[in-house]
C-alpha cells in the first residue's frame, strides 16, 4: 500500500509538470503571433505614408516657385472651354497638379489661375508645334509619294486641347545624306562614265553607262535632265539634301 501511495504521488507530480510544459508550448506561438499581429499593424501606416508621400514622375519637369501661368501643360489640368470659337484666342480655367508649387505676379503662391490658349487641338497644330517619329521604310522619290504612320508629340511650351500624344499619317521625307547638287555635278561632268548612278548607289545602271559610254550620249543626256527635274533619286528612296 505505501509503494502504491508513493506511485501515485509521483505520477500527479510528473502530469503537473507535463501539464505546465505543454502550456508554457502553447502560450509562446500564441505570444509569437500576437507580436507579429503587432507588428504588422503598427508598420502598415507606415508603408501607406511612404505610398502617399511618392513624388510624381511629371514634378521633375515643373519648375518650383514659378509663374503658374508659364508652366508647362504638364504641370496644371485646364477645364475645356466649350464656347471658344476655333482658331481664336480663349480664356481657361486652370489648375496646379499636386506637388506642383507656382505664384502669381504677386509672388503669392496659388493653385487656380487662367491661361489664354488658342481654340485648337492638338492634331490641328502646325507641324513645327510637334515633334513625329521618323520612319526609314517608305520610298520617298515615288509616284504617288509614300505616307507612314508616324507617333508625335506637342511640345512642352505649346497649349493644346485633347491628347498631346496622337498618331498622325504624315509623307515620307527622311535623307540618306545625298546632295542634288553633288549628283546634277556628276552627270554634266562625268555622267557618260555612271558617276552620277554610282553616287546614288545605282550600281547597275551604272555599270551599264559605264560600258555603254553613257548610251552614245543619249543616256547621259537623259539623266541630266531626269536628275535636274528630281525624277531620279538615292537608290533607298531618300530625299536630297
Amino acid at each position: 500500500l505505501c509503494g502504491a501511495a508513493l506511485f501515485l504521488s509521483q505520477l500527479s507530480v510528473f502530469s503537473g509538470r507535463a501539464g505546465s510544459l505543454m502550456t508554457t508550448k502553447l502560450s509562446q506561438p500564441q505570444s509569437t503571433l500576437a507580436k507579429s499581429l503587432t507588428s504588422t499593424s503598427t508598420n502598415a501606416p507606415y508603408f501607406k505614408a511612404l505610398e502617399s508621400t511618392e513624388i510624381p514622375p511629371y514634378v521633375t519637369n515643373c519648375p518650383s516657385n514659378g509663374l503658374c501661368s508659364r508652366l508647362p501643360p504638364d504641370c496644371m489640368t485646364c477645364n475645356t472651354n466649350y464656347s471658344c470659337i476655333y482658331g481664336k484666342t480663349a480664356t481657361f480655367d486652370c489648375k496646379v497638379k499636386p506637388h506642383v508649387h507656382c505664384v502669381d505676379e504677386n509672388n503669392h503662391e496659388q493653385e487656380n489661375f487662367t491661361i489664354n490658349m488658342t481654340c485648337q487641338f492638338c492634331w490641328q497644330l502646325a507641324t513645327s508645334d510637334y515633334v513625329c517619329t521618323n520612319s526609314t521604310n517608305c520610298m520617298t522619290v515615288s509616284c504617288p509619294r509614300q505616307r507612314y504612320n508616324a507617333t508625335c508629340t506637342v511640345r512642352d511650351h505649346i497649349h493644346c486641347l485633347g491628347n498631346r500624344v496622337f498618331p498622325k499619317m504624315l509623307y515620307c521625307n527622311w535623307t540618306g545624306g545625298y546632295k542634288w547638287s553633288t549628283a546634277l555635278a556628276l552627270s554634266i561632268t562625268l555622267g557618260g562614265f555612271g558617276a552620277d548612278r554610282f553616287y546614288l548607289g545605282q550600281w547597275r545602271e551604272g555599270l551599264g553607262k559605264l560600258f555603254s559610254f553613257g548610251g552614245l550620249g543619249i543616256w547621259t543626256l537623259i539623266d541630266v535632265l531626269l536628275i535636274g527635274v528630281g525624277y531620279v533619286g538615292p537608290a533607298d528612296g531618300s530625299l536630297y539634301i
